[in-house]
This record gives structure tokens, C-alpha cells and sequence, in this order.
């Protein structure tokens, strides 16, 4: 089939809003899925990503479609995540395709990630497609408001706005027609100039243990087959497929990826480290050939960090295989090994935000059955510490808080543009938050019926529980996105905690001066309460440097060493009472000396807010 009767298109939209069950709906009436293997959220492979009823990974689908006016195409379509922590593989989705289906909830209307996913789709040029799902649950005026706020959002009169239901399929025959009708062919549309080389950005991956990385491409010049000689060009690897193919939505084989299509590479490659999502496979293998690499390129930079630490010790070998397994699915984490003297042997690991680090978290305990201590959540820091002997000035990236140098001359953090769309009666409690989060250059637009609030935000604190807090305080009603910026002056401690005098790193922790003390004696009686007593007095120390900010005692296991006696001359008792403290003294130094073991719930029950 050529060119002219392709599609591709992908479904882009806030987080729940009907993206998946969507996409089952497509598979039906187009029969690329036989009704009695249907299931829900069929492309969400991942048992979490049902339980969550979230899209975690992107995945591909090439479906047939014969139109009303009898004509067959082909529609390549890709479902997307709606989180932001995923923002980095919706942009590469975007990049791989001519059209985009904006879903908007009946239910809920414009949210923050829908604005954020619009001005994404716009900037790739894509012909964006309105829809309203969910229309099973939305009827009469309610409804018809919500299309007309989608109408204006759009610019588009309230007649292009599609209303249809997911789950009954109400409504989605007409969104067939209207992709074939409205999405540029790859024909119509030109991303790139021509280089005469055969080109396919690489837009996610997927490991087989007998074909090596499964890179998944968008070609968009010339034709791919396993007969080519071809090459990565970020990591300049050459190789030859040992099979193409497509996604129906299974990997089936096929002979050649022709200039449009939407398919993948079995590349024989065994490192993961050599795919790079966002690279450009070409067939320009020698070293003459001009710069055909794909513009856009960049490889995903983890913001929030988390040491991981198996509860068994025993178990690190295996830790370090499944984080290996994982990585192999999830080009965006990194890890490297790192060790405690309280918590022994593990790994810092780098994610995209905070669920990105549950989602890996709780994989390791369902698919590898790995319980892990964790530390908590923090950000990248950049500190000078002065000037080096040639007078420039040196800077660090602190990525661990027990790493954090004890005297620096100056700190940087990362800070977000956040966008916070809510209705209009939420404003005001939610602006009320500036009192608790550094919001800094907040602003408020109208958005029809709600506003939009933007701010700029630390990501330390965008990462603690900014989102619960908002969901709490609107009812619901508040969607939150964000976006990295770049770096800004802060005024930061590092909070250290000492237990029986006994360092635990993992509960080290970055925080703005203001916030010390409190946190430090949260964090203090927070221990308290859950450490279990020992036949020895301990001491948890919250300190700052030398500074002891915040202090605890957990007193000793009592025993009535004189309940037995009775009668007789008090001297007995005094007698047994001194050996008694003689005793409590050698345990407290035997004590202090000793590993202090915290398990990973109480670690859980500590990071919990």
C-alpha cells in the first residue's frame, strides 16, 4: 500500500481520561483484535498498568480500515501515557506521527496535561483531532458545555468536536473517518529534508532475549529490511536486523518497513546502552556519509533520585539482575551501585519524577519478588565549593544527599514551571499554598470556565506531595503538569540522622533552612514511635553539621530485677539495682557499636507524609 493510504496518529490526553479504553474500541471495529481475545486495555501490557488504570508504556498498533467510501488504509496508532513523568515519551510519539485524537473527559473537561499535550502536539505540526469521551455518562447541557469548551480551546467550531464513548463505542465509526479523512498522509506531509539515505527515528524499545533490542521506528525515508547493512547514530553501532516487522498489535514479521510505516527492528543487539530512544537508524554506514541523524534528539535526564537497598541482603545479585531487566523496558532509568554501613550494598537510582520511581519500586516487588529499603525522594544539586588554583570557579552535581559537602560557597536546585488548571472557586485556597510550597512568579489566566495558575516551583518540592495536597484542597477538581526550566539559588541544609549513634544514610535529606527544625522533630518523633525498645537507652539525633537540631529517647526495656524479694533489709534490692545500671551501661556501649537494623516498612512508614 503506498504512502497516500497511511495514518498515523496517536491518542493524546490528561491522565484517565479514556485513552486505552479508547483504543480497545479501535481495535474492535477494526478487526485487528478478534472479540473473544478483547480484553481491557488491551495495549497496556503491564498487569500495574491495569490495576492503576494508567498507561505506563507507550505501545504501538497497526491497524487495517477499509472507509466508507471503500478505500483501505492503514492506521499506525500509538497510545500514550498521560502522566507527566512520561512527557519524554509522549514527545518522542509525536515526532513519529502526522495527526493526534485530543480526548477530553465528559466527565471533567480541559486539564492540565490536556493544554500541556495540545501545545506539544501543535509545536510537531500535527493535525489535532477533538474529542469528547465518556459521552455514556455526560448527557444534555452538562455535555454540550463541555464540547463547546473543547471547541474554544481548540478554535474550532462545536460541530468538528467528536462525542463518543470508549466504552460502549458510541461515536468511534466516526472518528475512523475523520482520521482518514483529516491526518496528512506521510505523503502530504514532510517532516524532514530528503537525505538519500534511508532514515527511522527510533521512538521506543523492548528486549527479546533471543533478538536483542526490538527498536520501534517510524521510517521516514526509504525502506528498512533484513537484508541492510545499518547503523545507530548517537552510539555510531552498526548492525544488521535479524527480522522487520510490525505490530498487529503482537510482533509479526513482515519482509520490508517501507518510507511511512510504523514498525520495529529485531537489531541482535544484546546492550541496552546502545539504543537510545530518540536516535536515528539509517543505512549511512560509512564514515563519509553527511549528518542524517533526525533532529530533535535528546536523551532522557532523570530529576528525582532514590537509593534502593534490598531488605536481604542476600538478595543484591538479584537486585542488580532485575534492575538490568527493567532498564532493558525503561530506556528513561539509570542506576549505578552504591553502599551504606547501616543498609549494605544497593543501588542509586535516577527517574523521571516520583511515580516513575513507585511504578519501578513496586515492579521489583511483583515481578521479581525484591522487597527494597529505599531512601527518600530527592533532586539533583549543583554546589560551588570556590575557586580551583587556575581562579575558575568549581561546581559540583550532587545527585545522593549524604554526598552533600558539609561547607559549600554557593547551591543551585532544579526548578519547574508548573501549570495548575482548576475552577474558578478553588483559586483562592489553592494560591493559599504559597504559604507551604516556594511558588515564585505565580500568575492566573482565565480558561473559560477555570484558571489557569502558573508558577515556578523547586523540584524538591514539587516532588514531596504537591499533587495530593492540590487534589485534596479542590476535591479533585485540580490538574497539575510541569516542566523542567533550569536552575535557581537555594538556601539549603543537609539534615542528618543518628540513631544509638549510628548514622542512617538513607534518611539523610536536602531541605530549605526554613523547614529543618520542623522536619527535623517530625522526623525524630516519627522514630520514636517506631523503633522498637532495646535492652539499652537510644538516642536519635536529628543534626545539622555539628548542630544537634531536633533529639529523642527511646528508654530501655525494663525488667523488675527485685520483684521476687520480699521482706528482708533494703540493701538486697539495692545491690540488684546496681548491677542493673552496671549491666545498662556495657549494652549501651555494646549498643552504639552495634548495626542498627530498620526494616523497609518502618522505611515506608517513615517516608509517608
Amino acid at each position: 500500500m503506498t504512502e497516500n493510504f497511511i495514518r498515523n496518529f496517536v491518542i493524546i490526553a490528561h491522565i484517565d481520561h479514556g485513552k486505552s479504553t479508547l483504543a480497545d474500541r479501535l481495535l474492535e471495529k477494526t478487526g485487528t483484535v478478534e472479540a473473544r481475545s478483547m480484553k481491557p486495555q488491551y495495549l497496556d501490557q503491564l498487569e500495574l498498568e491495569r490495576e492503576r488504570g494508567i498507561t505506563i508504556k507507550m505501545a504501538p498498533v497497526r491497524m487495517r480500515y477499509r472507509s466508507l467510501a471503500n478505500q483501505d488504509y492503514i492506521l499506525n496508532l500509538i497510545d500514550t501515557p498521560g502522566h507527566s513523568d512520561f512527557g519524554y515519551e509522549v514527545s518522542r510519539a509525536l515526532t513519529a506521527v502526522e495527526g493526534a485524537v485530543l480526548l477530553v473527559d465528559a466527565t471533567q473537561g480541559i486539564q492540565a496535561q490536556t493544554l500541556a499535550n495540545f501545545e506539544a502536539a501543535q509545536r510537531a505540526g500535527l493535525m489535532i483531532i477533538g474529542a469528547v469521551n465518556k459521552i455514556d455518562l455526560v448527557q444534555g447541557e452538562a455535555l454540550q458545555a463541555i464540547v463547546d469548551e473543547t471547541a474554544d480551546f481548540l478554535g474550532v467550531e462545536s460541530s468538528e468536536i467528536l462525542k463518543l464513548s470508549g466504552k460502549t463505542g458510541e461515536g468511534v465509526d466516526q472518528l475512523l473517518e475523520r482520521i482518514v479523512a483529516k491526518v496528512p498522509s506521510p505523503t502530504a506531509s514532510r517532516k524532514f529534508e530528503p537525505s538519500g539515505f534511508a532514515r527511522g527515528l527510533v521512538f521506543d524499545s523492548l528486549y527479546d532475549s533471543h533478538k536483542g533490542v526490538l527498536a520501534f521506528v517510524r521510517v521516514f525515508e526509504g525502506s528498512f529490511s533484513a537484508e541492510h547493512r545499518l547503523q545507530l547514530v548517537a552510539t555510531a553501532t552498526d548492525f544488521k536486523p535479524k527480522e522487520v516487522g510490525y505490530f498487529l498489535p503482537k510482533v509479526t514479521s513482515s519482509n520490508i518497513l517501507t518510507q511511512g510505516e510504523i514498525g520495529y527492528l529485531a537489531t541482535g543487539i544484546k546492550d541496552p546502552d546502545r539504543i537510545k530512544i530518540g536516535d536515528t537508524i539509517t543505512t549511512a554506514v560509512n564514515a563519509e556519509r553527511p549528518n542524517v541523524a533526525l533532529p530533535g534528539y535528546k536523551e532522557p535526564k532523570p530529576v528525582v533520585f532514590v537509593a534502593l537497598y534490598p531488605e536481604d541482603a542476600n538478595q543484591y545479585d538479584d537486585l542488580k539482575y532485575a534492575l538490568q531487566k527493567l532498564r532493558l523496558t525503561d530506556a528513561s532509568l539509570a542506576f549505578e551501585p552504591d553502599s551504606s554501613e547501616v543498609l549494605g550494598r544497593g543501588f542509586k537510582g535516577g527517574f523521571l519524577g516520583r511515580l516513575h520511581f513507585e511504578i519501578i519500586a513496586e515492579r521489583l516487588e511483583r515481578e521479581f519478588a525484591i522487597s527494597t529499603i529505599y531512601s527518600f525522594p530527592s533532586v539533583a544539586y549543583r554546589v560551588r565549593l570556590g575557586k580551583k588554583m587556575d581562579g575558575d570557579e568549581e561546581w559540583l552535581t550532587i545527585t545522593n544527599p549524604k554526598d552533600f559537602p558539609a561547607e559549600v560557597a554557593e547551591v543551585e536546585e532544579p526548578v519547574a514551571k508548573i501549570e495548575i488548571l482548576a475552577p474558578l472557586k478553588f483559586v483562592s485556597p489553592i494560591l493559599s499554598l504559597r504559604d507551604t510550597f516556594r511558588f515564585t512568579d505565580i500568575a492566573t489566566i482565565p480558561k473559560g470556565g477555570k484558571t489557569l495558575i502558573t508558577a515556578r516551583l523547586p523540584l524538591a518540592d514539587l516532588i514531596q506531595d504537591l499533587d495530593d495536597t492540590l487534589k485534596s484542597i479542590s476535591e479533585g477538581f485540580a490538574s497539575l503538569n510541569y516542566e523542567l526550566t533550569g536552575w535557581q539559588r537555594a538556601d539549603v541544609q543537609k539534615l542528618e540522622i543518628y540513631v544509638a549513634s549510628n548514622y542512617v544514610p538513607g534518611l539523610t535529606r536536602i531541605l530549605p533552612k526554613k523547614d529543618i527544625e520542623r522536619e527535623a522533630r517530625a522526623m525524630a518523633e516519627k522514630l520514636k514511635d517506631l523503633l522498637p525498645k532495646q535492652q539499652f537507652v537510644q538516642a536519635i539525633q536529628a543534626m545539622v553539621g555539628a548542630r544537634v537540631v531536633a533529639r529523642e529517647t527511646i528508654a530501655a526495656m525494663k525488667k523488675d530485677v527485685t520483684g521476687y524479694l520480699y521482706g528482708g533489709d533494703r540493701t538486697r534490692k539495692m545491690k540488684l539495682w546496681k548491677k542493673q545500671q552496671e549491666g545498662k551501661k556495657r549494652l549501651k556501649e555494646i549498643g552504639s557499636k552495634s548495626r542498627i537494623t530498620i526494616s523497609a516498612t518502618m522505611f515506608r512508614e517513615l517516608l509517608k507524609k
